[in-house]
Protein backbone atom coordinates (compact mmCIF):
# COMPACT_ATOMS: atom_id res chain seq x y z
CA UNK A 1 0.00 0.00 0.00
CA UNK A 2 1.64 3.83 -0.70
CA UNK A 3 0.57 6.45 1.41
CA UNK A 4 0.46 10.10 0.68
CA UNK A 5 0.53 12.40 3.30
CA UNK A 6 0.32 15.61 0.79
CA UNK A 7 -2.64 16.25 -1.86
CA UNK A 8 0.06 18.49 -3.43
CA UNK A 9 2.41 15.38 -4.25
CA UNK A 10 -0.04 12.83 -5.50
CA UNK A 11 0.51 10.85 -8.50
CA UNK A 12 -2.42 10.38 -11.26
CA UNK A 13 -4.21 7.51 -10.20
CA UNK A 14 -4.98 4.78 -12.72
CA UNK A 15 -8.39 4.44 -13.32
CA UNK A 16 -9.04 5.62 -9.60
CA UNK A 17 -11.76 3.87 -7.33
CA UNK A 18 -12.12 6.27 -4.15
CA UNK A 19 -14.11 6.00 -0.83
CA UNK A 20 -13.48 8.75 2.04
CA UNK A 21 -14.02 8.39 5.67
CA UNK A 22 -12.64 7.83 9.30
CA UNK A 23 -12.62 3.81 8.84
CA UNK A 24 -12.21 3.80 12.83
CA UNK A 25 -11.94 0.26 13.93
CA UNK A 26 -11.96 -0.99 10.07
CA UNK A 27 -14.16 -3.53 11.66
CA UNK A 28 -16.06 -6.12 9.36
CA UNK A 29 -18.52 -3.86 7.82
CA UNK A 30 -15.78 -1.60 6.70
CA UNK A 31 -14.30 -4.92 5.63
CA UNK A 32 -17.03 -5.28 3.16
CA UNK A 33 -17.27 -1.66 1.71
CA UNK A 34 -13.27 -2.54 0.90
CA UNK A 35 -14.28 -5.31 -1.06
CA UNK A 36 -16.75 -3.13 -3.25
CA UNK A 37 -13.99 -0.96 -3.78
CA UNK A 38 -11.44 -3.84 -4.88
CA UNK A 39 -14.17 -5.51 -6.88
CA UNK A 40 -14.64 -2.38 -8.44
CA UNK A 41 -11.25 -1.65 -9.31
CA UNK A 42 -10.90 -5.18 -10.73
CA UNK A 43 -13.29 -4.38 -12.73
CA UNK A 44 -11.88 -1.16 -14.53
CA UNK A 45 -8.42 -2.51 -14.02
CA UNK A 46 -7.98 0.45 -12.14
CA UNK A 47 -6.44 1.15 -8.09
CA UNK A 48 -7.93 1.70 -4.94
CA UNK A 49 -7.87 5.02 -2.79
CA UNK A 50 -8.87 5.13 0.27
CA UNK A 51 -9.29 8.76 1.57
CA UNK A 52 -9.25 9.99 5.21
CA UNK A 53 -8.33 12.59 7.59
CA UNK A 54 -5.65 13.38 10.13
CA UNK A 55 -6.70 14.61 13.36
CA UNK A 56 -9.99 13.85 13.35
CA UNK A 57 -12.14 16.43 12.31
CA UNK A 58 -14.26 16.75 15.00
CA UNK A 59 -10.97 18.35 16.52
CA UNK A 60 -10.67 21.09 14.06
CA UNK A 61 -14.81 22.23 13.76
CA UNK A 62 -15.02 22.12 17.57
CA UNK A 63 -12.35 24.03 18.01
CA UNK A 64 -10.38 20.82 19.64
CA UNK A 65 -12.57 20.83 23.14
CA UNK A 66 -14.08 17.46 22.27
CA UNK A 67 -12.42 14.40 23.61
CA UNK A 68 -11.93 11.88 21.11
CA UNK A 69 -11.22 7.96 21.86
CA UNK A 70 -10.55 5.98 19.09
CA UNK A 71 -10.50 2.54 18.24
CA UNK A 72 -7.43 3.13 16.34
CA UNK A 73 -4.41 5.14 16.23
CA UNK A 74 -3.64 6.70 12.52
CA UNK A 75 -0.40 4.01 12.88
CA UNK A 76 -2.72 1.01 13.48
CA UNK A 77 -5.44 2.29 10.68
CA UNK A 78 -2.68 2.14 8.27
CA UNK A 79 -1.53 -1.11 8.44
CA UNK A 80 -4.95 -2.51 8.99
CA UNK A 81 -5.63 -0.81 5.27
CA UNK A 82 -2.40 -2.36 4.07
CA UNK A 83 -3.90 -6.11 5.27
CA UNK A 84 -6.86 -5.96 3.73
CA UNK A 85 -4.66 -4.86 0.44
CA UNK A 86 -5.63 -1.58 -0.37
CA UNK A 87 -3.32 0.03 -3.01
CA UNK A 88 -3.15 3.81 -1.85
CA UNK A 89 -3.83 5.39 1.15
CA UNK A 90 -4.05 9.58 1.45
CA UNK A 91 -4.09 11.01 4.69
CA UNK A 92 -5.50 14.59 4.21
CA UNK A 93 -3.98 17.11 6.85
CA UNK A 94 -7.71 18.07 8.53
CA UNK A 95 -7.14 21.80 9.06
CA UNK A 96 -9.21 24.87 9.56
CA UNK A 97 -8.59 26.41 6.16
CA UNK A 98 -9.95 22.71 4.79
CA UNK A 99 -12.47 22.64 6.67
CA UNK A 100 -13.81 26.24 4.68
CA UNK A 101 -14.03 24.91 1.89
CA UNK A 102 -17.57 25.11 0.47
CA UNK A 103 -19.23 21.56 -1.22
CA UNK A 104 -18.26 23.20 -4.34
CA UNK A 105 -14.77 23.86 -3.82
CA UNK A 106 -14.62 20.25 -2.13
CA UNK A 107 -15.97 18.50 -5.19
CA UNK A 108 -14.18 20.87 -7.66
CA UNK A 109 -10.61 22.06 -5.75
CA UNK A 110 -10.13 18.61 -3.82
CA UNK A 111 -11.79 15.24 -4.65
CA UNK A 112 -12.04 16.19 -9.10
CA UNK A 113 -8.15 18.09 -9.20
CA UNK A 114 -6.33 16.38 -6.70
CA UNK A 115 -7.59 12.68 -7.51
CA UNK A 116 -9.50 12.24 -10.90
CA UNK A 117 -11.75 9.58 -9.82
CA UNK A 118 -12.88 7.19 -12.35
CA UNK A 119 -15.63 6.24 -9.81
CA UNK A 120 -16.44 7.54 -6.40
CA UNK A 121 -17.92 4.95 -3.99
CA UNK A 122 -20.41 6.93 -1.22
CA UNK A 123 -22.64 6.72 1.63
CA UNK A 124 -26.35 8.35 0.52
CA UNK A 125 -25.50 10.10 4.15
CA UNK A 126 -21.92 11.29 3.26
CA UNK A 127 -21.55 15.26 4.07
CA UNK A 128 -18.85 17.67 3.24
CA UNK A 129 -17.72 21.03 2.42
CA UNK A 130 -18.74 24.42 4.84
CA UNK A 131 -21.63 23.64 7.72
CA UNK A 132 -21.36 19.94 5.83
CA UNK A 133 -23.69 21.50 3.22
CA UNK A 134 -22.38 18.88 0.49
CA UNK A 135 -23.80 15.54 -0.10
CA UNK A 136 -24.44 12.25 -2.38
CA UNK A 137 -27.08 14.57 -4.64
CA UNK A 138 -24.48 16.98 -5.25
CA UNK A 139 -22.23 14.55 -6.03
CA UNK A 140 -24.50 13.23 -8.50
CA UNK A 141 -24.76 16.65 -10.01
CA UNK A 142 -21.22 16.95 -10.61
CA UNK A 143 -20.64 13.09 -12.01
CA UNK A 144 -23.29 13.88 -14.39
CA UNK A 145 -21.16 16.69 -15.68
CA UNK A 146 -17.43 15.88 -14.98
CA UNK A 147 -18.09 12.47 -16.18
CA UNK A 148 -16.77 9.89 -13.27
CA UNK A 149 -18.94 7.18 -11.93
CA UNK A 150 -20.84 7.64 -8.89
CA UNK A 151 -21.90 4.02 -6.70
CA UNK A 152 -24.08 4.59 -3.55
CA UNK A 153 -22.92 2.33 -0.60
CA UNK A 154 -26.21 0.33 0.87
CA UNK A 155 -28.14 2.04 3.50
CA UNK A 156 -28.51 -1.52 5.48
CA UNK A 157 -24.78 -1.25 5.29
CA UNK A 158 -24.01 1.99 6.59
CA UNK A 159 -26.22 1.76 9.31
CA UNK A 160 -24.66 -1.63 10.26
CA UNK A 161 -21.50 0.17 10.19
CA UNK A 162 -22.58 3.27 12.33
CA UNK A 163 -24.37 0.69 15.02
CA UNK A 164 -21.01 -1.07 14.97
CA UNK A 165 -18.61 1.41 15.67
CA UNK A 166 -20.87 2.90 18.63
CA UNK A 167 -20.97 -0.80 19.70
CA UNK A 168 -17.56 -1.52 19.56
CA UNK A 169 -16.65 1.57 21.66
CA UNK A 170 -19.24 0.83 24.21
CA UNK A 171 -18.09 -2.87 24.37
CA UNK A 172 -14.60 -1.99 25.19
CA UNK A 173 -15.39 0.07 27.58
CA UNK A 174 -17.44 -1.90 29.20
CA UNK A 175 -15.20 -5.06 29.17
CA UNK A 176 -17.50 -7.49 26.96
CA UNK A 177 -14.08 -7.49 24.73
CA UNK A 178 -16.12 -11.00 22.98
CA UNK A 179 -18.70 -8.42 21.21
CA UNK A 180 -15.77 -5.99 20.59
CA UNK A 181 -14.16 -9.18 18.67
CA UNK A 182 -16.65 -10.51 16.65
CA UNK A 183 -17.68 -6.71 15.34
CA UNK A 184 -14.18 -5.95 14.75
CA UNK A 185 -13.30 -9.33 13.22
CA UNK A 186 -10.11 -9.33 14.92
CA UNK A 187 -8.68 -9.18 18.55
CA UNK A 188 -8.67 -5.78 20.00
CA UNK A 189 -5.32 -4.77 20.14
CA UNK A 190 -3.45 -1.11 21.62
CA UNK A 191 0.65 -0.89 22.01
CA UNK A 192 1.98 0.81 25.37
CA UNK A 193 5.75 1.87 26.20
CA UNK A 194 6.79 -0.65 28.67
CA UNK A 195 7.86 1.84 31.84
CA UNK A 196 9.21 1.39 35.37
CA UNK A 197 6.60 0.97 38.23
CA UNK A 198 7.18 0.05 41.66
CA UNK A 199 7.67 -3.43 41.19
CA UNK A 200 5.31 -5.05 43.21
CA UNK A 201 4.06 -7.88 40.69
CA UNK A 202 7.59 -9.15 41.08
CA UNK A 203 7.51 -9.67 44.74
CA UNK A 204 4.48 -11.14 44.71
CA UNK A 205 5.56 -13.59 41.96
CA UNK A 206 3.96 -11.80 38.83
CA UNK A 207 6.56 -9.70 37.54
CA UNK A 208 4.41 -7.28 35.48
CA UNK A 209 5.26 -4.65 32.15
CA UNK A 210 3.79 -1.39 32.87
CA UNK A 211 2.36 -0.16 30.25
CA UNK A 212 2.00 3.61 28.97
CA UNK A 213 -0.24 3.88 25.80
CA UNK A 214 1.46 5.29 22.68
CA UNK A 215 -1.73 7.80 21.87
CA UNK A 216 -3.53 9.88 24.43
CA UNK A 217 -6.83 9.08 21.78
CA UNK A 218 -6.64 5.20 22.13
CA UNK A 219 -9.91 3.92 23.53
CA UNK A 220 -8.73 1.43 26.35
CA UNK A 221 -10.51 -1.93 27.86
CA UNK A 222 -12.78 -0.90 31.32
CA UNK A 223 -11.59 -1.68 34.33
CA UNK A 224 -10.37 -5.28 35.38
CA UNK A 225 -8.47 -8.72 34.43
CA UNK A 226 -7.83 -10.09 31.00
CA UNK A 227 -6.62 -13.09 28.90
CA UNK A 228 -3.85 -11.40 26.50
CA UNK A 229 -1.81 -11.83 23.96
CA UNK A 230 1.34 -9.83 23.47
CA UNK A 231 3.63 -9.03 20.79
CA UNK A 232 7.23 -6.87 21.07
CA UNK A 233 7.51 -4.75 18.76
CA UNK A 234 11.25 -4.06 16.95
CA UNK A 235 13.34 -1.53 18.10
CA UNK A 236 12.90 -0.09 14.76
CA UNK A 237 9.27 -0.53 13.88
CA UNK A 238 8.99 3.29 13.09
CA UNK A 239 11.52 2.55 10.04
CA UNK A 240 9.50 -0.85 8.58
CA UNK A 241 8.00 -0.72 5.70
CA UNK A 242 4.13 -0.53 5.25
CA UNK A 243 4.12 -4.02 4.24
CA UNK A 244 6.29 -4.70 6.76
CA UNK A 245 4.48 -3.38 9.46
CA UNK A 246 0.91 -4.76 8.25
CA UNK A 247 2.74 -8.25 8.12
CA UNK A 248 3.63 -7.39 11.90
CA UNK A 249 0.21 -6.14 12.92
CA UNK A 250 -0.96 -9.80 14.13
CA UNK A 251 3.04 -10.89 14.41
CA UNK A 252 3.85 -14.00 15.94
CA UNK A 253 5.28 -15.77 17.81
CA UNK A 254 2.44 -14.36 20.38
CA UNK A 255 3.48 -14.28 24.10
CA UNK A 256 0.58 -15.06 26.63
CA UNK A 257 -0.26 -13.40 29.32
CA UNK A 258 -2.52 -11.75 31.56
CA UNK A 259 -3.77 -7.82 31.77
CA UNK A 260 -4.82 -6.08 34.93
CA UNK A 261 -6.59 -2.28 34.45
CA UNK A 262 -7.04 -0.22 37.35
CA UNK A 263 -6.02 1.45 40.54
CA UNK A 264 -4.80 -2.05 42.48
CA UNK A 265 -7.37 -1.21 45.32
CA UNK A 266 -5.86 -3.92 47.47
CA UNK A 267 -2.21 -1.95 47.67
CA UNK A 268 -4.19 1.34 48.39
CA UNK A 269 -3.31 2.42 44.62
CA UNK A 270 -4.85 5.54 43.36
CA UNK A 271 -3.93 6.21 39.66
CA UNK A 272 -4.83 3.84 36.87
CA UNK A 273 -2.50 1.46 35.87
CA UNK A 274 -1.77 -0.88 32.87
CA UNK A 275 0.04 -3.97 33.53
CA UNK A 276 0.61 -7.29 31.96
CA UNK A 277 2.31 -10.57 33.25
CA UNK A 278 3.97 -12.12 30.65
CA UNK A 279 4.05 -16.08 30.88
CA UNK A 280 7.64 -17.61 30.91
CA UNK A 281 9.47 -14.46 30.03
CA UNK A 282 11.99 -12.89 32.13
CA UNK A 283 13.81 -10.12 29.39
CA UNK A 284 14.74 -6.59 30.01
CA UNK A 285 12.07 -4.74 27.96
CA UNK A 286 11.94 -1.21 29.63
CA UNK A 287 11.48 0.95 26.55
CA UNK A 288 9.99 -1.36 24.22
CA UNK A 289 7.00 -0.70 22.64
CA UNK A 290 4.69 -3.68 23.72
CA UNK A 291 1.21 -4.62 21.50
CA UNK A 292 -1.09 -6.18 23.21
CA UNK A 293 -4.21 -8.15 21.55
CA UNK A 294 -7.00 -8.58 23.91
CA UNK A 295 -8.18 -11.95 23.79
CA UNK A 296 -10.58 -12.52 26.82
CA UNK A 297 -12.28 -10.75 30.23
CA UNK A 298 -11.63 -12.27 33.05
CA UNK A 299 -13.36 -10.49 36.21
CA UNK A 300 -13.47 -7.52 37.65
CA UNK A 301 -10.77 -5.57 39.86
CA UNK A 302 -11.78 -6.42 43.26
CA UNK A 303 -9.66 -5.17 46.74
CA UNK A 304 -8.62 -8.31 48.29
CA UNK A 305 -8.00 -9.01 52.25
CA UNK A 306 -4.33 -8.41 52.24
CA UNK A 307 -1.84 -9.89 49.93
CA UNK A 308 -2.06 -13.69 50.72
CA UNK A 309 -5.34 -13.62 49.08
CA UNK A 310 -4.45 -11.48 46.03
CA UNK A 311 -1.87 -13.85 44.91
CA UNK A 312 -4.34 -16.95 45.36
CA UNK A 313 -6.17 -14.86 43.14
CA UNK A 314 -3.65 -14.70 40.75
CA UNK A 315 -3.12 -18.18 40.35
CA UNK A 316 -6.36 -18.64 39.48
CA UNK A 317 -6.40 -16.11 37.05
CA UNK A 318 -3.41 -18.01 34.94
CA UNK A 319 -5.00 -21.18 35.20
CA UNK A 320 -8.39 -19.34 33.99
CA UNK A 321 -5.54 -17.00 30.79
CA UNK A 322 -4.35 -20.58 29.88
CA UNK A 323 -7.49 -22.05 29.87
CA UNK A 324 -8.75 -19.30 27.70
CA UNK A 325 -6.00 -18.68 25.30
CA UNK A 326 -5.59 -22.82 24.67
Amino acid sequence: MRIYNNTDQLPTFRQAVITIGTFDGVHTGHARILEQLRQEAARIDGETVIVTFYPHPRKIVKGGSEEIRLINTLEEKIQLLSWLQIDNLVIVPFTEAFSQLTAEEYIKDFLLAKFHPHTVIIGYDHRFGKGRLGDYHLLEKYSASEGFQLQEIPVHLLDEISVSSTRIREAIQRTDIAAANQLLGYPFFFSGIVVKGDQLGRTLGYPTANLRLTSAEKLTPGDGIYAVEAVLLPVNDDELSDTEASANLFGTPRLKGMMSIGIRPTVGGKLRTIEVNLFDFNEDIYGRQLRVFVKKYLRPEVKFDGLPALIEQLGKDKEDTLAALG
